[in-house]
């Protein structure tokens, strides 16, 4: 994977106000040098396993591939992570990365919640200073996610410009930065923004395609057929990715969130719908208007509601080794309570989009067939959503 100054293909790049080329600048070289040193990548390696709980389980969901009745179907349970979510392996890295750098406030962005919950559970582990900026409309669909950033003792900040989703709480976290550099990390939630972010997120994620690989060659002595993950920034599908990349016989498939469809306006399938753009410090795809502004994306789930996608996964398109296919509201909604009765796992409503569409192939592969579906999150934070999606009014 070639990715000289940030770019992947024609994608990534740093597009950004010179006001912030120092600060990632000076991220980058910090990076740079503590990616390589044993003592940085030890304390990481105990924050990994003592405090996050990994190795995160891999599950073969037995009577989920029985009522399939094709390809054998493994979970990555990034579920049983500590807070909940894959989020926690990329925070917990760019925490010690921003300590060793002396920084003592972390800054993010948050559409669900669980990367909001995640860095404000890293600065109340490391002693730091936390401020989270999330969409009003986010803080509402997800006010038990609010609550716990702020037992954790961060401060969140609603967002009311634009739609009141991701992409504002995005921009506004760039602009808190541009205007504290000195003692602020920002620490992004997904592979996508300027350069070095994609690659460091990645990096970090990266643990959860390194584990599949090893756990699954234990279990069954080979490579999955397919590994599925769902797909908005895109960092659990990166980290789920990228030890496959090389491995041309393993399908890579995002599963992108289509909202009510992607012929119409409510979508957020940025790959079936979006074109080459620039935005958020990045060139990659994103869903854009017959001007050429960013659209308004929708979805029923906080954390895929992002009208762009990750370069790296752009460039993975573009050269045909990934796969991004885009699953509706209501295929998420299925599938969230299928896995539920099926397996007794409730997925978040990100994760249950790849298990979507994994019950669409699973039944036309062979029995001797593996899929990996990585459960990018838990469910919990969703059930009140989706219970109004149903029609029954329950609160948090």
């Amino acid at each position: 994977m070639t990715n000289q100054n940030g770019r992947f293909g024609v994608h990534g790049g740093q597009y950004i106000p010179e006001t912030l080329m120092n600060a990632v600048i000076e991220l980058e070289e910090a990076y740079n040098h503590y990616k390589e040193d044993a003592q940085f990548n030890r304390e990481l390696t105990d924050l990994f396993n003592d405090y996050a709980g990994r190795p995160s389980r891999l599950y073969y969901a037995r009577k989920m591939s029985e009522d399939l009745g094709g390809a054998k179907i493994y979970l990555k349970r990034e579920d049983l992570n500590h807070t909940g979510s894959h989020k926690i392996n990329n925070v917990l890295g760019q925490a010690l990365l921003a300590k060793k750098m002396g920084k003592t406030r972390l800054i993010a962005e948050t559409g669900a919640g669980q990367h909001g919950v995640a860095t404000a559970t890293a600065a109340a582990l490391m002693g730091m200073e936390c401020v989270v900026f999330m969409g009003e409309e986010d803080t509402i669909r997800q006010a038990l996610n609010v609550y716990r950033m702020r037992l954790l003792g961060a401060e969140v900040v609603p967002v009311k410009t634009g739609t009141g989703t991701l992409k504002d709480a995005v921009s506004e976290t760039m602009r808190e930065w541009t205007s504290r550099i000195a003692d602020t990390h920002y620490c992004l939630g997904s592979v996508m923004g300027p350069h070095p972010f994609p690659t460091i997120v990645r990096d970090f994620q990266a643990v959860i395609s390194r584990e599949m690989k090893a756990q699954l060659m234990e279990k069954e002595g080979r490579l999955p057929d397919a590994v599925i993950a769902c797909v908005g920034g895109g960092s659990n599908a990166m980290g789920s990715f990228y030890h496959f990349i090389e491995e041309e016989n393993v399908r890579l498939i995002g599963c992108e969130a289509a909202g009510r469809g992607i012929d119409t306006f409510e979508t957020a399938a940025t790959i079936s719908t979006g074109r080459l753009g620039i935005f958020h410090g990045m060139k990659s795809y994103f869903c854009q208007d017959a001007y050429g502004q960013i659209a308004p994306v929708y979805s029923i789930s906080a954390g895929l509601d992002y009208p762009g996608i990750g370069p790296e996964h752009a460039y993975l398109h573009d050269t045909g080794r990934a796969e991004y296919v885009p699953v509706t509201d209501e295929e998420a909604v299925e599938a969230f309570e299928y896995l539920s009765r099926t397996e007794g796992i409730i997925p978040a409503i990100e994760s249950a989009h790849a298990i979507a569409y994994a019950t669409k192939i699973a039944p036309v592969m062979e029995k001797e067939q593996i899929i990996v579906i990585t459960i990018s999150g838990r469910g919990d934070k969703d059930c009140a959503a989706i219970a109004r999606y149903r029609g029954e009014d329950i609160h948090d």
